[in-house]
């Protein structure tokens, strides 16, 4: 893991960052005031269960949403400056080359008709205005650099393993050199080998090329291996923030705490696991007040009436009437 400066400025900002989804011209709300930061070289991960925002927040920032969504709010800062994400065409300079994305379908990605030689030297002649010949040389470095002999670019994307394909979309991701690489769960259609070794690449090319990496997933396993900082969401809202180490070892959102108690453990032993009761909201019925009260086991009546602020605790943030509440006390015990 990396060390980060508290001073150190932002590679990218994600402000009050809010995206609707248009059903029957009934807007609906994905995500609402999403905001972190992302430094250079540091891998933040966006944790949580299917439908809880994540791939729709990591979308939002590549300005790649579906047809039928639309930013409502926000804005997305890179180096200061703020990304056209509700523009397609005013966004096309920034993709690939500032940001890039590593998709979770390495087999659907791919066009299946065409070398993936070819596919890896296409953004380089089209982004960087390389002749065929130098797109070509670059192609060829970048299948060496994720661990595939350069030769292999003459073959086409059924030709080659799941593992071979995830790394020759890691090669696409690296051709135009972005400071951000998103990973849309790029290892869970993986074996367990496979899948640690595209981890481990991942990690060898952040530290080579200073890469930052937003990883989407719902694997805390993976995010304990490779990432920095963890951002767990719920019901489209980031419900708590901090360094992997805090969030193992001492979370604080009950949400967090039962992920973690619902995945095994070969060190805890005959740990019992402890699966979430219920299902997460959709878009359609979610609940008054804070979205996991129906599910927690800690739900309090002001659960239901207030949705809780993400407050900063700590290293990180939290969203949490009882973790408020727990520090009010701490702090009255402080001074009486």
């Amino acid at each position: 893991m990396n060390n980060f400066s508290v001073g150190m400025a932002p590679l990218l900002e994600v402000a009050g960052l809010s995206v609707d989804y248009g059903l029957k011209g009934v807007p609906l709300r994905a995500i609402e005031d999403v905001s972190f930061t992302v430094r250079a070289g540091e891998a933040v991960a966006l944790v949580g269960e299917s439908g809880s925002g994540k791939t729709t927040t990591a979308m939002s920032i590549a300005g790649l949403l579906p047809p039928n969504a639309r930013v409502s709010s926000g804005e997305v800062r890179y180096r200061g400056k703020r990304l056209p994400i509700d523009d397609d065409a005013a966004m096309r300079p920034h993709r690939w080359s500032e940001t890039s994305v590593v998709f979770q379908g390495a087999m659907n990605a791919l066009n299946p008709v065409h070398r993936v030689l070819k596919q890896i030297a296409e953004p380089c002649m089209l982004k960087l205005g390389m002749t065929r010949d130098e797109a070509t040389a670059r192609a060829r470095e970048l299948l060496e650099l994720v661990g595939i002999p350069a030769d292999r670019g003459s073959a086409f994307p059924h030709e080659l393993s799941g593992g071979m394909r995830q790394r020759v979309m890691i090669a696409m991701a690296l051709a135009c050199r972005p400071s951000i690489i998103i990973g849309d769960e790029p290892t869970t259609a993986l074996d367990v080998i496979t899948q640690a070794q595209i981890l481990k690449l991942l990690g060898k090319l952040r530290s080579q090329l200073n890469l930052a990496l937003i990883l989407i997933t719902h694997d805390l396993s993976v995010v304990a291996e490779s990432c920095d900082r963890a951002m767990i969401m719920y019901a489209g809202r980031i419900v708590e923030d901090g360094t992997v180490a805090d969030i193992f070892t001492e979370p604080k959102h009950p949400y967090t705490r039962l992920l973690i108690e619902s995945i095994p453990s070969p060190a805890k032993g005959k740990k019992i696991l402890r699966p979430i009761p219920g299902d997460p909201p959709t878009l359609l019925n979610r609940p008054s007040g804070c979205a996991f009260r129906l599910r927690c086991p800690f739900a309090m009546h002001v659960c239901a009436a207030e949705d809780p602020r993400l407050d900063p605790s700590g290293r990180g943030r939290v969203a949490c009437h009882l973790h408020r509440s727990l520090t009010q006390e701490q702090k009255v015990a402080a001074h009486a």
